[in-house]
């Protein structure tokens, strides 16, 4: 997955890609979708549930930190995460107007494997995030469901398709179709491989702006739209040992492949990353004060950053790769990348 060899698409590729070259070459990391699509209707919509890792993962949260480059979105549990520094739920992508349904599926979810939960210990922070599909979906029609969700999650698995698919089914990114994209990278660290993975929901940028590899591609007939009104949702997984504050640092430096790939960063687009170590594991129950975890040293940081950058922007383009032409709601038509190269 993500750019296959034959492609034909070259971009930046100093770091070795993972087996599966998805996000699932961390291990323990899943992934699902439901799709819904009914044209007569203008249906062309879904979710995406991520799973950080197969375990409990309410039991066992993984250190985690998000970066908003551009705050023009309705993600839900952001705040928590840069609080405490954990994730503790299953991350949910989905459109705007899916946001509460989907908060209230994943959380009935949790407590249901969660039998704790709001009884004899606290609440949970579910993370929702969202981008806008109404180009091409009836975003009005609000036909996301709570079992949509749930089957996200029950869906979750190491392999899992890109492009129009899942919460990616009716979006657009800079003029063409965008949707789910992945990639994956290998650092070695200390003698030992390490895995950097990435799954984004595309629908940002103004078209006309798209750049692969530095060079912008020609895509003439797509009428330019003035402003840039989309939104990217991008995760970041690893199982390097990083702490908050690093990951931190590691989500910001997906602003470097949003910029590569033609994007200002607009005042109408919500841009969120999230990024999570499978690493450092924090339990929810603990007889000790004090545990121990792991942290990356400060200076050789530089080689993870450049991968973040290079997985993400492979991603990006995977998931206008792996684009196909849609008819969406008013007649609104867009072509996947293949059409232009």
């Amino acid at each position: 997955m993500g750019l296959p060899k034959n492609s034909g698409i070259d971009i930046r590729c100093k770091y070795e890609k993972g087996n599966r070259n998805l996000i699932t070459d961390v291990p323990g990391i899943k992934v699902g979708h439901v799709t819904l699509i009914d044209e007569g209707k203008g249906i062309h919509t879904g979710v995406t549930a991520i799973l950080p890792h197969s375990e409990n993962i309410f039991q066992k949260k993984v250190m985690a930190a998000t970066s908003v480059i551009n705050g023009f979105g309705k993600s839900a549990g952001l705040i928590q995460i840069d609080e405490l520094g954990t994730i503790e739920s299953p991350i949910i992508m989905t459109n705007t107007f899916g946001v509460g349904t989907a908060l209230n599926a994943v959380t009935k979810y949790m407590l249901e494997v969660n039998e704790d939960i709001g009884n004899t210990t606290g609440t949970v922070n579910c993370v929702v995030t969202e981008c806008n599909d109404s180009e091409l979906n009836d975003i009005r029609g609000m036909h996301i469901n709570e079992e949509d969700v749930i089957g996200a999650i029950r869906n979750c698995s190491d392999i899992f398709e890109e492009g129009g698919v899942g919460a990616g089914t009716g979006m657009v990114c800079m003029g063409i179709k965008g949707g789910i994209g992945s990639a994956s990278r290998i650092v070695n660290c200390d003698n030992h491989n390490y895995t950097i993975g990435a799954i984004l929901m595309s629908n940002y940028g103004v078209s006309g702006n798209l750049m692969i590899d530095g060079k912008r591609v020609d895509t003439r007939n797509i009428p330019e739209s003035e402003s840039e009104k989309g939104s990217v949702i991008i995760v970041l997984g690893t199982d390097l040992p990083l702490n908050e504050r690093q990951l931190r640092r590691v989500a910001k430096r997906a602003t470097v492949a949003l910029a590569r790939t033609g994007s200002y960063l607009g005042n109408g687009s919500g841009d969120i990353a999230i990024s999570f170590s499978t690493s450092n594991i924090v339990p929810h129950y603990s007889e000790k004060d004090i545990i121990e975890t792991k942290m990356f040293h400060d200076g050789a940081m530089d080689k993870i950053f450049e991968a973040t950058a290079e997985v993400v922007e492979e991603a990006v383009i995977s998931s206008l790769y792996h684009g196909e032409y849609v008819k969406g709601i008013r007649g609104k038509e867009v072509y996947g990348l293949h059409e232009y190269l």
